[in-house]
């Protein structure tokens, strides 16, 4: 009895110790990645002069001239309604096309499996092509269609790229989800359009909820697609306008700093607001009951 007893409280003592270890090791990448955020912070209240010669020390006062010098270089109200209006496009219409065809791959029945397996290797197939590749087809796609310097030229490559994770997401989580719910509701005389409106979206909601915050923070991050296909500064994003600070023979260091945490605010509250929802999304379905 005493040595079960002491076996137990080893094993306890080891599991504890193990959580402890867990913990700080979590905290200490925490700190480690969230270092240069306050290191951002603190030099877009220095000049240029004190970027470059002192960069970690603390600025001795502060002022607020690069985020003055940031807005009047950047027309930032017109920047964040041109991303956000891109992104809020992008992102829906990417979510209903990958669902709807998600759907089909994952409940519909095809005369060929063949078929069927032969078009959802090809959806997710983009998940092994890196989009810098794509670059020069879309441009050539886009002149080709006369979209250049169009929301449309940014919109439709967006969608485009986003359709192999969505759908991996989608069919995988459908797929191990029982249909006996969804054949149930069909009996009962429920159409296609009910069926999905008032079962099947409900039960991937966490799953969309995930591939809404990927998305837009794919679509609002974006640079080499907005980079080569608009030149029309009154439809830039403001990733792309923020290599407005770069010249061809000097860098306003200050500005740069000061418009990327502009740009990184909105992100961060983005994330903040839907933060719990990326794990309940990524871990939906992962226990099959």
């Amino acid at each position: 009895m005493i040595s079960t007893a002491q076996g137990t409280k080893v094993a306890v003592s080891k599991r504890k110790s193990g959580r402890l270890l867990s913990r700080l090791l979590t905290f200490g990448i925490t700190a480690l990645v969230m270092i240069p955020f306050p290191w951002m912070i603190l030099l877009s209240f220095k000049d240029n002069q004190s970027i470059l010669t002192d960069p970690l020390s603390i600025p001795k006062s502060f002022s607020l001239e690069n985020y003055v010098r940031a807005f009047q270089t950047l027309d930032m109200g017109l920047l964040y309604k041109n991303t956000f209006f891109i992104a809020v496009v992008s992102v829906f219409m990417g979510l209903v096309v990958s669902f709807m065809s998600s759907f089909a791959l994952s409940r519909m029945v095809f005369k060929s499996n063949k078929w069927k397996n032969g078009l959802y290797l090809f959806l997710i197939a983009g998940l092994a092509i890196p989009p810098f590749i794509l670059l020069y087809p879309i441009y050539k796609i886009t002149i080709f269609f006369g979209i250049e310097n169009t929301y449309l030229s940014l919109i439709l490559p967006y969608i485009a790229t986003t359709l192999s994770f969505n759908t991996l997401l989608f069919v995988g989580f459908l797929k191990d989800f029982p249909s006996e719910i969804e054949e149930a509701v069909l009996i009962d005389g429920a159409n296609l359009y009910i069926l999905c409106a008032k079962v099947v979206i409900p039960i991937v909601k966490p799953v969309m909820m995930t591939i809404l915050i990927f998305n837009t923070l794919y679509v609002w991050n974006e640079f080499p697609f907005a980079a080569t296909l608009i030149t029309d500064q009154s439809l830039m994003t403001i990733s792309m306008a923020i290599s407005e600070f770069k010249g061809r023979y000097n860098i306003d260091y200050g500005g740069i700093v000061s418009a990327n945490l502009l740009f990184i605010i909105p992100q961060l509250i983005f994330f903040t607001i839907f933060q719990k929802h990326i794990v309940e999304g990524m871990t939906a379905g992962a226990v099959k009951g």
